[in-house]
């Protein structure tokens, strides 16, 4: 009931804290650490003021550029999605802003979740308060028409202050029937307002050719933004698998992620046969592995992209992501044409990652002197270039994954904390993260496979040794330079090393509790099992076909 504290909101503490910075360089403002689009926690997109506060429209247009590429909407969408948003509507300003009581999460429980009480009048109409800004953006903010364009080109425009203190643009020497009309008493009008944002539709010289073609044809514009809003308000419902209803378009979008429909089956006797294949193809357990995962782990349940359906990982840009090891996955992708290629039924690529990876794992598991089958669910659609958006995969690069124990670069907050967003964007629970991170490290499944947190001698084999020497209190950990060593109590002799990721599942309690859990003698087989049902549902995530059958 509590608000998510897994999701990875940025390094800020407190919202609007500026003595944090997301951005590698201050003049680069692509640099905007990822996968984060809002350049400051508390801000939805961009600082309507300008960077920083500071009114600035051709730097404000970079800050919204690169905001709306991360929501995967180009520059023509961007200019239809803010004067669209802006045609209707207006800014609340009007009042001190000492005057606001405390945000939601700290006002006392008789504001009942709402907060910012406005102390100097009635907090509605004339004395609604929320941005600082004051204002509305058209003369006729309840209606839709092409009155934003209209007013952005047909005035100039000064910087002055709200009544709250915030700067705004405003019409030099407007006419007084473009002026929209007091919230309150009709009889009365006021200036409109435009933010930094919405001058940068017009300074910034790209938007504002898309300004004026919109200006001049509002038909089209209209039509741009319908989609764009369309794509805005139904990006996170993922495939159009899973639409519901008599109003699902007939069309095909590509920010939608469509994946080919495949016409072929596989019997339990021809999956067997396709392992052995697989495991015989002269890819290793780890290539086959790896790649499964690296396959799966681009899903995401905050907006359903990503996966393994699809098999997107051998396409731009997902192919050159260093996560993925290009070389090593330009090798197994090639193997696994080659065995396609030798098969009687046109089995996708996408089906034959996933089935490599299970295989890999299955044969581990009879390693460990158990005789289960992995599920495997035949299916999957290989995607093409042409219907994939490969500059909206970009944001989805992972940079970071606990599970292999991958991290691109030192980032301000520690590496299992990154893991936590993880796990929660993949839909897994605290369990299933532990089971998996344990397995997936015996099975030498780390990236380039190192060696950290592989603290067994029979790795290839799904044992619980992570979790027995991990827990095991006759050894010790100490520090050397930027990882750790697991030594012997009594000999102080090295036996394994380790990253922060590793040790955090003996020293944060909730997680040692698992890790014992885990770690106990009669419990081999309940971790087999556990870790069989988690690799599945990785595997299986994005098989919203099979979900709804």
């Amino acid at each position: 009931w509590h608000p998510e504290e897994d999701i990875y909101w940025g390094s800020e503490k407190e919202w609007l804290d500026a003595t944090k910075n997301r951005y590698d360089s201050d003049k680069e403002r692509e640099s905007l650490e990822n996968p984060l689009a809002a350049v400051q926690m508390g801000l939805i997109y961009v600082n309507p003021e300008g960077v920083d506060g500071q009114p600035d429209p051709l730097r404000t247009a970079k800050d919204v550029r690169e905001t709306f590429k991360r929501m995967a909407m180009n520059d023509e969408e961007t200019v239809a999605l803010t004067a669209g948003g802006h045609t209707v509507g207006k800014c609340h300003g009007n009042g001190k802003e000492e005057n606001l009581g405390p945000e939601p999460e700290a006002a006392d429980v008789e504001e009942q979740g709402l907060g910012w009480r406005n102390s100097g009048g009635k907090g509605m109409g004339r004395d609604t308060m929320s941005s600082g800004i004051e204002g509305a953006w058209t003369t006729n903010p309840t209606q839709w028409d092409n009155g934003y364009f209209y007013l952005l080109f047909n005035y100039d425009w000064e910087l002055k202050k709200s009544p709250a203190g915030a700067w705004q643009w405003e019409p030099i020497d407007i006419k007084e029937e473009d002026k929209p009309v007091d919230v309150e008493d009709p009889s009365i009008r006021h200036n409109p307002i435009m933010t930094d944002a919405d001058m940068a539709m017009i300074k910034d010289p790209e938007y504002r050719k898309i300004s004026e073609k919109f200006y001049n044809n509002p038909d089209y514009f209209a039509e741009v933004f319908a989609r764009a809003w369309f794509k805005l308000t139904h990006r996170d419902l993922g495939p159009k698998d899973r639409y519901l209803g008599a109003d699902v378009p007939e069309e095909d979008l590509i920010w939608q992620d469509p994946i080919p429909k495949v016409d072929y089956s596989l019997s339990d006797s021809e999956v067997a046969e396709l392992k052995k294949k697989l495991l015989d193809s002269g890819l290793t357990d780890y290539e086959l592995l790896s790649t499964a995962w690296d396959s799966a782990r681009t899903f995401r349940g905050s907006d359903y992209r990503g996966g393994a359906n699809g098999a997107r990982i051998r396409l731009a840009p997902q192919k050159d992501w260093h996560g993925n090891e290009p070389e090593k996955l330009q090798r197994v992708l090639s193997t696994l044409e080659r065995v396609r290629s030798e098969l009687d039924k046109p089995v996708s690529i996408a089906d034959l990652i996933v089935l490599g990876g299970t295989a890999a794992v299955e044969k581990a598991v009879h390693k460990a002197g158990y005789h289960f089958t992995v599920p495997f669910t035949p299916g999957r659609g290989d995607a093409t270039d042409e219907w994939t958006d490969a500059e909206s995969f970009e944001p989805l690069e992972p940079l970071h994954d606990g599970y292999r124990n991958y991290l691109k670069k030192d980032y301000q907050v520690p590496a299992e904390e990154l893991m936590l967003d993880r796990t929660q964007l993949m839909g897994l629970t605290a369990p299933e993260m532990t089971v998996l991170v344990g397995g997936l490290r015996v099975l030498g499944a780390n990236y380039g496979e190192s060696k950290h947190g592989v603290f067994t001698d029979r790795v290839g084999t799904l044992t619980n040794d992570f979790f027995v020497n991990l827990t095991d209190m006759e050894n010790v950990w100490k520090k050397a330079g930027d990882h750790y060593e697991i030594r012997d109590r009594a000999t102080d002799t090295v036996k394994w090393t380790a990253n922060r990721i590793d040790l955090v599942f003996g020293s944060n309690s909730i997680l040692r509790a698992y890790s014992e859990l885990y770690a106990q003698d009669d419990n081999q087989e309940k971790f087999v099992k556990d870790f069989i049902n988690a690799w599945v549902k990785v595997m299986d995530a994005d098989r919203f076909d099979v979900k709804a059958a």
